[in-house]
This record gives C-alpha cells, sequence and structure tokens, in this order.
C-alpha cells in the first residue's frame, strides 16, 4: 500500500493524537511523552526490521513489524502502520512458502525504503503537532 496505491490514507492522522490527548488530560503532557517516545524508537525499530529481514529471521522481522504497526497506529501515522500491515501479510505468506527464510531479503528490498520514508514524514509531521 504505497502513496500511488492509497492516496488517500494520511501521513498523520490528527483525531487519533487527538483523542490519545484527551485519554491523558489527567496528565498534562503524558501524551507528548509517548509521542516523543515514538519518534525515539522509529529508527531502532527499523533496524530491527532491517536486520532481521536481511538475516532471514521470520520470528523476529514478524515481532519488529507489528511493534512498529502497534504503535505507529497509536500515534495514528496511517500511511506507516498501511506499509507494516502489508510487510505484515507478507511475512505470513513467506512463512507459509517453501524457503521462508529465504524470501525475507527479498521483503526488505521491498519495503525497507518505503518504511524508512514513511517514518521519516511521520517524525516530521509528529515534530510539528508536539511543538
Amino acid at each position: 500500500m504505497n502513496q500511488e496505491e492509497s492516496p488517500n490514507l494520511p501521513v498523520l492522522d490528527d483525531s487519533v493524537l487527538a483523542l490519545l490527548r484527551a485519554e491523558t488530560d489527567y496528565d498534562d503532557g503524558i501524551w507528548k511523552v509517548f509521542v516523543r517516545d515514538f519518534i525515539d524508537q522509529m529508527p531502532p525499530r527499523i533496524e530491527k526490521i532491517r536486520s532481521t529481514l536481511t538475516s532471514g529471521d521470520g520470528r523476529g522481522a514478524m515481532a519488529a513489524v507489528l511493534s512498529l504497526r502497534t504503535s505507529a497506529q497509536m500515534v495514528g501515522a496511517m500511511q506507516l502502520a498501511g506499509i507494516a500491515l502489508d510487510l505484515e501479510e507478507d511475512l505470513r505468506r513467506a512463512a507459509s512458502g517453501s524457503d521462508p527464510a529465504g524470501a525475507l531479503p527479498g521483503l526488505a528490498a521491498k519495503y525497507l525504503r518505503r518504511i524508512t520514508y514513511a517514518g521519516q514524514r511521520t517524525t516530521d509531521q509528529l515534530e510539528l503537532f508536539i511543538g
């Protein structure tokens, strides 16, 4: 699900962030800490996906992708979550194939640039949002 395939998917859904902010209104600023943590964890999460895919570690790759997707959804990073979901589905297909570990480097080539680009765009917009 790249930008050309899903142009209606926003980089960031502000309504998700507004909800997060409203739900943590009792503790002023905690939502910013949560968002900051997401931003700070982006590079290690992407690196974990890269290393597990290129080394053929299917279980590790799935865990890394699930971590990225769920955290992206929690901050409203819709494009990033969509790409992670696509990768998750491809990982499931690869796991049921004849050479699961052998398929993973191809998935790295297919997804890492997209994930990195979406991650950077998401980070830029989140930085603006939290000021």
